[in-house]
């Protein structure tokens, strides 16, 4: 029989392609994630869009900066001019970190599992027996503050989600606590950067009415120096007009945005739970009073990762080799011969280990046979021959035998019986004699 041969491919379990232990953890990862600084930073793999961000917050700044705040510094005196573009300064420098604070770490990440988890009712100690193949349940149900809920089981991180947890079908993992993906900071929003999503998107909309205030602070300075309209004063300042316009648009959107979050704060709600659930159709098994759950989300310590993208890859351990109902067993599959008896999926090397001992076995009754055919008589040897001829080999008795025993056909055992009788009634006769 031919077997094809499995294709070549680096292991990534095994570090490097060279076979040094050299990978970490960030270059093999299996989601669809980006990584900065050698895997200190995380993102999402749409993190161009933080750069399009990053220009909508600074660039009106900076315009702001020079045509508004600068001109102001001259109207007003003891330092108060130059503290309005002091503020916005810092104010934009603040918002920056909260965008990469939220951007670029690591929302909650559920690490996966190598292999799916014993399914329930599973006896490890049956071994040899032919049971068949226990299938895991696709949903589960468990108890949170006395209220039942279901928890799916994910295929691609092969692992029950817990509660609140959800795929990523763009990052491609299990985020705790999962919000929603946002496309402008390029990132899933759960457990670990909720917090500074808030907080950035707050800080946003500040700002936004900090531009917007002091435009119209400008536009009145120009009408009572100038005692003119107000139409007049604005024509004088088309930049305080484009400015008072971009920040009126992005207050509906980030102030809108605030405004949903700080309900779905006080409800103890995700925005994935509330488009999905509709708690205010049923209890919610999280709801601690409105107190209680700014204090969760806002005072409550940041969780520790669970993937350390920076450590190395960890080679998993070989498990050792036993024997299953006298077949063969590789030391890197638990059940290799029993897989390929239930008509499941067998690792490459566990064939071919396969092959080999049959085709070990098969050599060993060829031997067998020209040894014996040597010694025997002639009538004995066409005897033989014509059951090959007949299709009658004696080494294809193997090709049906069952689990833990080997059949014969009654050709081959009625010539061992008369081998014996010739053996033991010829003494050292070495030919049989007609009876």
């Amino acid at each position: 029989m031919y077997v094809v041969p499995p294709p070549k491919r680096p292991d990534p379990l095994s570090g490097s392609t060279d076979g040094s232990d050299t990978l970490r953890i960030y270059q093999t990862w299996k989601g669809s994630n980006k990584f900065l600084l050698q895997g200190r930073f995380i993102f999402g793999p749409d993190a161009r869009s933080l750069g399009l961000t990053i220009f909508l917050i600074v660039a009106p700044v900076v315009v702001f900066c020079l045509s508004v705040a600068k001109k102001l510094a001259d109207d007003f005196s003891h330092h108060w001019g130059a503290s309005i573009m002091f503020v916005a300064i810092v104010f934009t420098f603040y918002d920056l970190i909260l965008l990469l604070l939220t951007s670029g770490r690591d929302p909650g990440i559920i690490p996966r599992n190598a292999h799916p988890p014993e399914p329930e009712g599973y006896n490890g100690s049956a071994e040899g027996a032919q049971t068949p193949q226990l299938r895991l349940p696709r949903i589960k149900e468990v108890e949170v503050n006395g209220i039942t809920v279901k928890i799916k089981y994910c295929d691609t991180c092969m692992l029950y989600r817990p509660p609140r947890c959800s795929h990523c079908s763009i990052c491609n993992n299990c985020v705790e606590r999962f919000d929603h993906h946002c496309p402008w900071v390029g990132q899933c929003i759960g457990l670990r950067n909720y917090r500074f999503f808030f907080m950035f998107v707050f800080s946003t909309t500040l700002l936004c009415i900090y531009v917007f205030s002091f435009c119209w602070v400008y536009v009145k300075r120009i009408m009572v120096s100038d005692e003119i309209s107000i139409w007049k004063a604005m024509v004088k300042t088309p930049a305080s007009i484009v400015l008072i316009i971009y920040t009126f648009i992005s207050v509906w959107f980030v102030g809108g945005l605030t405004a949903f979050h700080l309900y779905l704060i006080s409800t103890d709600q995700t925005t994935y739970e509330n488009f999905r659930y509709r708690y205010d159709r049923r209890a919610n098994p999280y709801n601690k009073g409105v107190f209680q759950n700014f204090m969760e989300v806002f005072c409550s310590p940041v969780l520790p990762s669970k993937n350390n993208f920076r450590a190395k890859v960890p080679r998993e351990p070989a498990l050792p080799a036993r024997s299953v109902g006298g077949g063969f067993v590789s030391p890197n599959m638990g059940k290799a011969v029993e897989d390929i008896e239930m008509g499941r999926k067998a690792v490459w090397g566990d064939v071919g280990a396969v092959l080999d001992q049959h085709e070990g076995q098969l050599s060993d009754n060829d031997g067998l046979k020209e040894r014996g055919l040597g010694e025997m008589s002639p009538e004995v040897r066409n005897t033989v021959d014509k059951g090959d001829r007949a299709g009658i080999h004696p080494r294809r008795s193997s090709w049906g035998r069952k689990s833990g025993s080997w059949e014969m056909s009654p050709e081959v055992l009625a010539l061992a019986s008369r081998m014996g009788e010739s053996n033991t009634s010829g003494g050292s006769s070495s030919t049989l004699r007609p009876t």
